[in-house]
C-alpha cells in the first residue's frame, strides 16, 4: 500500500471580496489547496491499468463488506467489456472498416458511450471522428439514487459549440439564480457516491495523459475564511467532473446500500453504521 500527497503546486491564490490577493496577519500572500480536482496530478502518476477511485468518508462495518466488493467487482467487470469493445473497435477502423463495420461502430457509440457521430461527415472524416473520440480515458461510475444528499449527480450537459455528453455536475456549478436550472438540478433522479471505476491506458497499452482531458474551464469558486475573515477560494475543475470532462463515460445505477457517509458525527447513528 502506498500514499500520495496533494501537491502544493497545484494550490491557488486566495483573493478577499474585492478580489485582491489575500494576506495573511504576517502579510503572505495566502496560497489554499485547489480541492479534489487537484488529485489529478496524483491519479496521473498511477502505475496501473484499472483504478477505482472512492470518497473517504463512504464506510461501512465489515457486516456490509461483501455488498461493496460485489459491486465494485460488477463495475470493474464492465469497464473491461466496453475497454475490450473500445480497443477491437479502434483496430477495426485502422484496418480500413467497410460500411457495415463502420455502422456496428457507430451504433455501439451511441448506445453505450453516448456519442452521436456526425453524419455530415465523409466516410475517412466519420473514423477519423470516431477514433479520435474512443481513444480516451474510460470510466465507469456507480450511480445511486437521489434522496438529497449534498453532492452531484449525473447529467447531460450540451457545450457551447452544441456537443452533448455525460457529465457528473455539483450543485456549484449550477446557476441557482436560474430557476429553470435549479429545477432541473432538483429533479435529478441518481447522485453521485463518487464509486468509479477508470481505464487510463489507450488501445495499444500506453498511458494517457490525463491532463489532457480536463475541462479547464469547469473550475470552482468558493466562499472561505481565514482569521475571521471571508475570501474567495479558487478550486481546480473537480477531479470527477470538469478534471475527467473530456473522457468517456457510463453511469450504471447501484443499490443505494453501496453508499453510507459519513460527513457529520450524527451519521455514525445511521442503520447501516450500527
Amino acid at each position: 500500500v502506498e500514499f500520495s500527497l496533494q501537491d502544493r503546486s497545484t494550490d491557488t491564490i486566495a483573493v478577499d471580496l474585492n478580489n485582491r490577493p489575500f494576506r495573511t496577519k504576517d502579510g503572505r500572500l495566502l496560497f489554499r489547496p485547489g480541492g479534489h480536482g487537484a488529485l489529478l496530478d496524483n491519479l496521473n502518476t498511477i502505475d496501473g491499468d484499472v483504478i477505482f477511485i472512492k470518497n473517504i468518508d463512504n464506510v461501512v462495518p465489515d457486516r456490509l463488506k461483501q455488498h461493496i466488493y460485489l459491486w465494485k467487482r460488477a463495475l470493474a467487470g464492465y469497464l473491461l467489456k466496453i475497454r475490450d469493445r473500445v480497443n477491437g473497435s479502434i483496430r477495426a477502423l485502422k484496418k480500413g472498416a467497410d460500411e457495415n463495420t463502420l455502422q456496428r461502430i457507430e451504433a455501439f457509440c451511441k448506445e453505450y458511450l453516448c456519442l452521436e457521430i456526425p453524419q455530415n461527415l465523409g466516410k475517412a472524416q466519420r473514423i477519423e471522428y470516431i477514433i479520435d473520440h474512443l481513444n480516451r480515458p474510460l470510466r465507469v461510475c456507480g450511480m445511486v439514487r437521489n434522496v438529497k444528499e449534498p453532492g452531484g449527480g449525473p447529467f447531460w450537459i450540451k457545450d457551447p459549440e452544441g456537443n452533448v455528453s455525460l457529465q457528473i455536475v455539483e450543485s456549484a456549478q449550477v446557476d441557482m439564480s436560474s430557476e429553470e436550472q435549479r429545477d432541473i438540478f432538483d429533479s435529478s433522479t441518481h447522485f453521485n457516491p463518487v464509486d468509479i471505476v477508470c481505464w487510463v491506458k489507450d488501445w495499444q497499452g500506453n498511458r494517457f495523459d490525463l491532463k489532457k482531458y480536463v475541462d479547464t474551464n469547469a473550475v470552482f469558486i468558493t466562499t472561505k475564511s481565514k482569521d475571521g475573515k471571508e475570501l474567495k477560494a479558487l478550486e481546480l475543475p473537480g477531479l470527477w467532473n470538469g478534471g475527467m470532462a473530456y473522457w468517456n463515460s457510463i453511469f450504471i445505477e447501484v443499490p443505494f446500500i453501496t453508499f453510507n457517509p459519513v460527513k457529520k458525527v450524527v451519521d455514525l447513528l445511521r442503520e447501516n453504521h450500527q
